[in-house]
């Protein structure tokens, strides 16, 4: 390292054991409560993006296999949903504490199979997958009380589809209100991170659910599309891609399925120059580079008040170039693996319209492995909002700036997007705050803060990121048929 690149800090590595981490080489299908291998025999290799090696074989779910998960989720239902609310609770408190039992093998094989740093499994992911099955625990038998004065009824069987980027949690928004409302669920995970939902399992049998109630169904796209065309489904809740959404609500339309979709987003972070300018960067830098920036809330936008865009600027960069990307089981490292081959193709896509679009680069100078997926945090300065890269989802660790002089400017600019999952707004002033809260058409709003989640909060989107709420009570009303 040259003394121009040399970090004001030298830290030792700091790796996470992996030795008493449990994995099976080859993983087969959890239906009916016992570990079925597909009926097509086809398995397919999940990898660690941070180095590219083997971690297991995973079984790949074809119809018959799906066929079979509906079933054994439709003859449990019967028996989970005549339970009383205080014995489903029972179960979900012994499932959200043996997460915690388990947290620290969970964060080991988030971080394996993800490539996202060790430190957020740790502290953010597998924590907040016990808080939400501690949380609709709680509302398990108390539903009246959400709904007053309306009778209370269970849909049926869940289909359920999540996406790689917070696996386990996913699962947890997902499985928890679905099964406090008294459903039974099959559940698909991701194809390039089913490890954590595998791990989750297994810890379902060791809590001894009844079989059938929880199935985990693992496969690409034709096993969720399996799901969602099974005529016993009587839900969909689907977290992914815009594009994706909306064949699936193509695919419901003529149905009597009820649909909650998750989809993509483009969040404006909104800095005015009343704000806490330190506090600020910090918040820019987790809206947009947490879990290297595969998240569909991110603060991929920015939109800086013009007289202190260059002092905004200027401690970024400095930021950055202190963050350390590198080996994810490292709890020094602040930026990952990108999660996939795929996705780092997409990600260098977009850098290179960016500079076809005459937007000034910055990345930082530090070095990445020459094994695995890596794409080093990059800013783009000097952005339109006719340029692609301000207006289509990258998902990955790149930021666009725009400046902004009044408010009704940034609102406008803000809002001109064909997503509105979320957005962050920083300033001194809480009238400022709600004023812009109101105008901003975004379903979550942070305030001088960013990428905050709580099980008690409902989060879900507008227009093309997606309609329903998951977390709180709000997301309760997604499982539930209400009679007056």
């Amino acid at each position: 390292m040259t003394a121009k690149n040399k970090s004001l800090f030298e830290f030792s590595p700091a790796p996470e054991s992996i030795g008493h981490i449990q994995l099976k080489k080859q993983y087969d299908l959890f239906i009916n409560g016992k570990w079925t291998k597909p009926k097509s025999g086809k398995y397919f290799k999940t990898i660690n993006p941070a180095n590219e090696k083997l971690i297991a074989e995973v079984a790949e779910a074809g119809e018959a296999d799906v066929n079979m998960a509906v079933s054994a989720a439709e003859k449990a239902f019967k028996g989970w949903s005549s339970l009383s609310g205080k014995e489903r609770g029972k179960y979900l408190f012994r499932l959200a504490r043996l997460i915690q039992e388990k947290a620290r093998e969970l964060a080991v094989i988030e971080t394996l199979d993800g490539g996202k740093p060790i430190r957020e499994s740790r502290d953010i992911d597998i924590p907040l997958a016990a808080a939400h099955f501690f949380y609709h625990a709680g509302w398990a038998d108390k539903l009246e009380y959400a709904f007053p004065n309306r009778k209370t009824e269970p849909l049926g069987v869940a289909g359920q589809i999540i996406p790689w980027n917070f696996p386990l949690l996913m699962a947890a928004w997902k499985l928890a209100p679905a099964l406090a409302c008294g459903n039974t669920v099959v559940l698909k995970p991701a194809e390039t991170t089913p490890l954590t939902a595998l791990k989750l399992a297994e810890i379902i049998e060791e809590a001894e659910f009844p079989p059938g109630v929880v199935n985990i169904v693992t496969g690409a796209g034709a096993t969720g599309a399996a799901i969602v065309n099974h005529h016993k489904v009587n839900k969909i809740a689907f977290t992914g891609s815009t594009e994706v959404g909306k064949i699936i609500q193509r695919a419901t339309a003529n149905t009597d399925k009820k649909l909650t979709l998750e989809l993509g987003g483009k969040a404006a972070n909104i800095i005015f120059e009343d704000a806490a300018i330190n506090q600020a960067v910090e918040g820019i830098i987790n809206g947009i580079y947490f879990n290297q920036g595969h998240v569909c809330c991110a603060g991929s936008r920015l939109f800086v008040q013009e007289s202190v865009h260059d002092e905004v600027i200027q401690k970024l960069k400095a930021r950055i170039e202190n963050l350390m990307v590198g080996d994810p089981m490292d709890k020094n490292t602040d930026i990952g693996a990108i999660n996939s081959k795929s996705q780092l193709e997409t990600i260098n896509k977009y850098l290179k319209i960016g500079k076809d679009e005459g937007l000034e680069l910055f990345q930082s100078s530090c070095s990445v492995p020459k094994k695995g997926f890596w794409c080093k945090p990059t800013i783009f300065t000097g952005a339109a909002q006719s340029n692609r890269i301000v207006q289509e989802e990258i998902f990955g660790p790149v930021l666009a700036v725009q400046t902004f002089r009044t408010i009704s400017e940034v609102v406008q600019k803000a809002n001109n997007t064909p997503y509105g999952l979320s957005a962050g707004v920083w300033t001194d002033k809480g009238s400022k705050i709600f004023n812009l809260t109101q105008q901003l058409r975004a379903g979550v709003i942070w305030a001088n803060t960013f990428n905050k989640f709580d099980p008690t909060s409902p989060f879900g989107g507008y227009k093309e990121s997606g309609f329903g709420r998951e977390g709180g009570v709000h997301g309760l009303e997604s499982y539930l048929k209400l009679n007056d």
